[in-house]
């Protein structure tokens, strides 16, 4: 199922728009994280700073793939892992720092556990703290509970549940983990799809992991592999953009569970509060100006770091 030739390297998929100095940051720290020999692939989706280019260029390990334009986070991803159907790869942000040996942990773990299709790190942000990037996947109470009282009451039950926040710090499956940095199995992934590029920018981790879920596939979290991810960095870019891209992705992904023609009337009230709680984000984000506008997007039932190398 994962066989691979054993000088294999390990492929790394780095989905890029103009990442700036972030990537000199993720190859150094890429070259701690793993005694495997690997080779890195850059997915760009229309960089204009020439940080990719400088890259493909200087270091040996490295390759440039243009996906012909800014195509969006899982596309650029399936692109760079077309035709791949064993073995394992990382997908991951350009703004991501691996702790020493933080692959080689996950490339552990996937072998105590064969029936995983994705291994997530333990995130840091940058001030240290660790972000519940190991979910549960969202169902409609969870979501509209943690989506209408999380501003308010960050506390709630249904946060709680659905961030797994009160959860022991442990190597344990999730619903959902985050694609800010993801080893994936190939042939798992390979037997879905990929990411489905529909969409465009966030919740295309969340889809893939329940499609995978339904072919009885797990997700495991491992905390002793640990990378720090800044985020935010495309939201930063164009917030408002960004807030209605979370909502449509938010809307798609909540729809998916409600097709038939009897279910028209959940989905219209899906779209009015989704289109409710975009603007409410729109007006926070003016009344508290020295809020970064990540904060008012991650408050959705999506809610991690987000995915900077995707750009707009």
């Amino acid at each position: 199922m994962h066989s691979a030739p054993v000088d294999a390297p390990l492929r790394v998929v780095v989905v890029t728009y103009s990442p700036g100095e972030t990537l000199q940051g993720f190859l150094d720290s890429l070259s701690e994280a793993t005694d495997r020999p690997y080779e890195v692939v850059l997915a760009d989706n229309g960089s204009t700073d020439g940080v990719p280019e400088r890259a493909a260029r200087q270091r040996a390990e490295v390759t440039l793939l243009r996906t012909g334009g800014n195509v969006g986070y899982g596309a650029a991803a399936n692109a760079a892992l077309a035709g791949a159907t064993s073995g394992y790869a990382i997908v991951a942000n350009p703004d991501v720092r691996f702790e020493p040996g933080a692959v080689d942990e996950l490339l552990e773990a996937a072998e105590r556990w064969p029936r995983a299709a994705t291994l997530g790190p333990a995130i840091r942000t940058p001030e240290g703290t660790i972000y519940p990037s190991a979910r549960d996947l969202p169902s409609l109470s969870t979501g509209i509970g943690h989506a209408l009282l999380g501003w308010v009451w960050p506390a709630n039950p249904w946060t709680a549940r659905y961030r797994r926040e009160r959860d022991e710090i442990t190597e344990r499956p999730a619903g959902w983990l985050s694609g800010s940095c993801l080893l994936v199995d190939l042939a798992a992934y390979a037997s879905v799809g990929g990411f489905d590029p529909g969409y465009f920018m966030y919740f295309e981790d969340v889809d893939l992991a329940r499609r995978l879920g339904q072919r009885g596939w797990l997700h495991v979290y491992v905390p002793t592999s640990v990378v720090t991810h800044e985020g935010g960095h495309a939201t930063r870019r164009s917030a408002r953009r960004m807030q209605r891209v979370h909502h449509t992705s938010a809307l798609r992904y909540l729809s998916a569970d409600f097709p038939r023609r009897r279910h028209a009337p959940l989905r219209a009230a899906l779209r009015a509060g989704l289109g409710a709680r975009m603007l409410l984000s729109y007006a926070s984000s003016r009344v508290d100006a020295g809020a970064q506008p990540q904060q008012t997007v991650d408050q959705l039932p999506h809610d991690h770091p987000g995915h900077p190398g995707t750009g707009q």
